[in-house]
């Protein structure tokens, strides 16, 4: 409890400039309003006024709770409206995409760790790949992938993986390198062979460094998805619900949407945070 009031205090912090920033930015709205009427507008007035509009220029904090409330509780989960539903159409494409990532990042690990050839090959061609902006990356997985007859959730997932597999290579390989020079000799002092010597020791000692990766992979693997579902002008997922707020103006369901990606955004992580969780325990490394 004594750690909760610091949390208490930045967020009410937050919100206090969330809605003083609201006021700012929908007044002029408000005053435009005011204009055309012949009037001037008091301070009394324009509070209100700029925390109720039907559009915001930026949604205050009780509209975009009013507006999550709605979309997830509100609705049908097989409604078109509803967030559930657009939220597990994304989580879809987002589980297979991060499996994708995260099996050819440990794979490419252990070959960096044990193939010199693939470390000074691979690896620079594996940092290269993250300075080419995934905006303009994604419209072209999706067209060549659609002039094949792939479509579906597999381009999207495509594009997930694309992002969650870096950071697993790069946990991964800092992992199984983390074992020191001694223990590797006490190693082959026993006369344990490279493969006994992985399964025993570098293996274990990436654990730490896997999951941390993992917890890493699985939000850009979530930021892939909305991004990958944005250029095709999807009509189910998250990236449809802010595609379709920004053509119509609805500021309240894009903020709805971005925090219904958030709070998913965060169950995958408690999701991979548990998982290490239960494997350092059963491997006695658990704190």
């Amino acid at each position: 409890m004594r750690n909760l009031g610091p949390i208490l205090v930045v967020l009410a912090a937050i919100v206090a400039l969330w809605y003083l920033a609201a006021v700012w930015m929908n007044a002029a709205w408000v005053h435009d309003q005011a204009a055309r009427d012949g009037r001037a507008v008091t301070l009394a007035e324009l509070v209100p006024l700029t925390l109720t509009q039907e559009r915001p220029v930026l949604p205050a904090p009780h509209q975009v709770a009013k507006g999550l409330y709605d979309g997830l509780f509100g609705q049908k989960v097989t409604s078109k409206r509803s967030l559930v539903y657009h939220a597990w159409v994304t989580l879809s494409a987002t589980g297979l995409g991060f499996v994708i990532g995260s099996a050819a990042g440990m794979l490419l690990a252990v070959g960096i760790v044990f193939n010199r050839a693939m470390d000074l090959s691979v690896m620079p061609w594996a940092i290269a790949s993250q300075t080419i902006p995934i905006l303009a990356i994604a419209p072209m997985i999706i067209v060549v992938l659609n002039s094949t007859g792939v479509t579906g959730i597999v381009p999207k997932a495509i594009i997930s993986a694309y992002l969650s597999f870096f950071p697993v290579v790069v946990g991964m390989v800092k992992g199984l390198r983390s074992p020191d020079a001694m223990q590797l000799d006490l190693m082959r002092t026993w006369n344990a062979g490279a493969l006994t010597s992985f399964a025993k020791l570098r293996l274990p000692s990436s654990m730490p460094y896997l999951f941390a990766s993992l917890k890493v992979g699985i939000a850009a693997s979530l930021v892939g998805t909305i991004v990958g579902e944005l250029p095709t002008g999807a009509v189910a997922g998250l990236g449809s619900r802010l595609l379709s707020g920004s053509y119509y103006g609805q500021t309240v369901q894009i903020w709805a949407a971005l925090f219904a990606a958030g709070l998913l955004a965060a169950g995958l992580v408690a999701l991979i945070g548990w998982a290490e969780w239960v494997t350092l325990k059963r491997m006695g490394l658990a704190r």
